[in-house]
């Protein structure tokens, strides 16, 4: 087996991991301030990047697109805290989760209606051509946009660990009640983790996009991200990281190697044959808490 070649590959499916990281990401910081799945965190991604590459076919500067889809993103979190959320705190968590399939369908008509449903082409000014690190291959919109993604979510990372933003986070979750009585805004917590969910959201557009194209088969970019979510726990920032990187690296890893004696197709369902594992063995995943109701 050449060692090379190896690598190669293991690398090329950690940088595609760390993408997956971050859009899991988006998905962990609605459930740790909400304790529901955000089934809308999908169509974040791809309205932020049709917004990003509709600002840019207008011919907006670059750097002022980027700064009206924020914006747009924390406007949509406002609005969304204000008309969905805060009629609903202290309901069940599948009406949390009804509410953000609604979100979802919304998000997905409305971007349809301002920008169309064509493909749009979006470049960034990044390279694609493969570069050769020593005898090792590697795409360099691959290596620029992990690098992109992983400063994001560290950033993320460190900030909702030790800010009193992030220390609030877990007694939302826990109890919607509760933590408005020891005087946590809930509103105001729902607004900044939507607005980061959707910064995230954008960065996760506008690096998938400049790699398959922004259409709307983008929005499925956010199913891979569920068995990250199952295999690193969903109220863990780390777990979501180590998760992307062990779904990242597996699944080009089986492609390459198991692929031609399994007659291929494998990286379209390792990472969900490898998530239903982990639900059997650690239902709350690596880095996730378990969690036990006393009645």
């Amino acid at each position: 087996m050449d060692l090379p070649f190896v690598i190669e590959v293991s690398l090329g499916g950690l940088l595609a991991g760390v993408m997956y990281s971050l859009v899991a990401l988006g998905f962990v910081l609605i459930y740790k301030a909400s304790g529901v799945f955000n089934y809308a965190q999908g169509s974040m991604v791809l309205f932020a990047a049709l917004s990003f590459v509709g600002l840019l076919e207008l011919g907006v500067p670059t750097w002022l697109a980027a700064m009206l889809t924020i914006t747009t993103m924390v406007s949509l979190a406002y609005l969304v805290e204000r008309v969905v959320l805060r009629p609903l705190v202290n309901q069940e968590p599948i009406t949390l989760f009804m509410a953000t399939i609604g979100i979802s369908f919304f998000l997905d008509g409305f971007g349809q209606q301002v920008w169309g449903s064509d493909v749009h082409t979006l470049n960034i000014g990044i390279p694609q051509n493969p570069i050769f690190l020593g005898d090792i291959l590697i795409n360099q919109l691959d290596l620029i946009a992990a690098g992109f993604a992983g400063s994001l979510v560290a950033a993320l990372a460190l900030f909702f660990r030790y800010t009193r933003t992030g220390l609030a986070l877990r007694a939302v979750a826990d109890d919607h009640q509760a933590a408005m009585s020891v005087g946590i805004p809930l509103n105001s917590i729902w607004v900044i983790v939507w607005s980061a969910a959707g910064i995230v959201a954008l960065v996760a557009g506008i690096m998938w996009g400049a790699k398959l194209g922004v259409q709307f088969s983008v929005a499925l970019v956010a199913l891979k991200a569920l068995p990250v979510l199952i295999l690193g726990g969903f109220t863990s920032i780390p777990g979501a990281i180590l998760g992307g990187l062990i779904i990242g690296a597996g699944e080009k890893l089986s492609e390459v190697f198991l692929g031609p004696m399994l007659g291929g197709g494998i990286e379209t369902w390792f990472a969900y044959m490898l998530a239903m594992l982990v639900l059997l063995v650690r239902p709350q995943g690596l880095f996730g808490e378990r969690i036990i109701e006393r009645i």
